[in-house]
């Protein structure tokens, strides 16, 4: 099989039957399987997909293991050679995506990963053209990628103990490491139908603020020099209580204290799985192009 598409999802039916009904064309592809894993849905996910998308191959996890063991659980199923990895909120805006992947990766034989154009919001933008250009970027955005199977088995898998929020960063590090590129593609565009500003009201917004906050210390004593880890962890801590504590996100304030304990009840973990990069990585990965998360057209006028 040469490509891939998937997808984990949990109680957000309504959402992932519109991605299907937009992604419908990729799906009858005969060089193309789609695989979702269901994290333990209990909104009838699992019945919907089995009676209605039999041509999909479906896993289910009886018990919410969380994003990240799911991902892994679906990268260690597919036998393709270009495995994309889509948001059950996400699809395609661009014509021909997987003729954009596959001629983009046989032109570079370095690059291991690419990650996507992405619009967020729940409407679409009013239009789809840029005057992007490929480039090598430092890392890549989870609800919009795809990964060359070679460049994902040359590495750990995710680390399932993060459950959500940072394995993008860890595989980047990993993928450094490897001498192996991450590339931005803005020919493929992937419009994630998300509200962020929306987000800071949702009833997982402390829990998304904890591990978000404690993915990023987790990679610092996983990856950065020792003599590095001391000013970033103070210069972030100190960001977060200006932006957040100081203004009055009590909920986000708690999150920050929940992720200072877990990284001190994980800090020998952290340690015994490290892949420290040397000063010489860090300076060079440091002068990479910055991820690419958000996209919007008014941006480029």
């Amino acid at each position: 099989m040469k490509f891939a598409i998937l997808i984990t999802t949990k109680n957000r039916l309504e959402d992932l039957i519109f991605t299907l009904d937009r992604i419908n064309g990729l799906l009858l592809r005969h060089d193309l399987e789609c695989i979702i894993c269901d994290d333990g849905s209990t909104d009838g996910t699992f019945n919907y997909l089995t009676q209605n998308h039999p041509k999909i191959k479906l896993l289910r996890n009886n018990k919410s293991r969380g994003l990240i063991f799911s991902r892994n659980r679906l990268l260690e199923t597919t036998t393709a050679q270009f495995a994309i990895s889509l948001d059950d909120d996400a699809h395609f805006l661009s014509e021909n995506p997987l003729e954009e992947i596959e001629q983009y990766f046989e032109n570079n034989s370095n690059c291991g990963l690419i990650s996507f154009r992405i619009f967020w919001g729940k409407n679409s933008p009013n239009t789809l053209q840029t005057q992007l250009y490929p480039e090598r970027v430092r890392g890549f955005v989870g609800c919009g990628h795809v990964w060359r199977m070679s460049a994902w088995k040359s590495i750990p898998p995710y680390p399932e103990w993060f459950i959500f929020y940072g394995e993008e960063d860890f595989a980047a590090y990993q993928l450094f490491k490897k001498n192996i590129e991450i590339h931005y593609l803005p020919m493929v565009l992937v419009h994630h139908r998300v509200d962020i500003i929306s987000r800071k009201n949702n009833a997982d917004y402390q829990i998304r603020q904890r591990r978000s906050f404690r993915s990023g210390w987790y990679l610092y004593f996983m990856f950065y020099p020792f003599l590095e880890i001391p000013r970033k962890l103070v210069y972030t801590l100190w960001m977060q209580l200006k932006n957040k504590t100081f203004k009055g996100d009590f909920k986000a304030t708690l999150g920050i204290i929940q992720a200072l304990f877990d990284v001190l009840i994980n800090f020998p973990k952290l340690l015994k799985q490290s892949n420290r990069l040397s000063n010489k990585e860090y300076k060079e990965i440091n002068q990479l192009n910055p991820i690419r998360i958000y996209w919007k057209p008014e941006d480029e006028k």
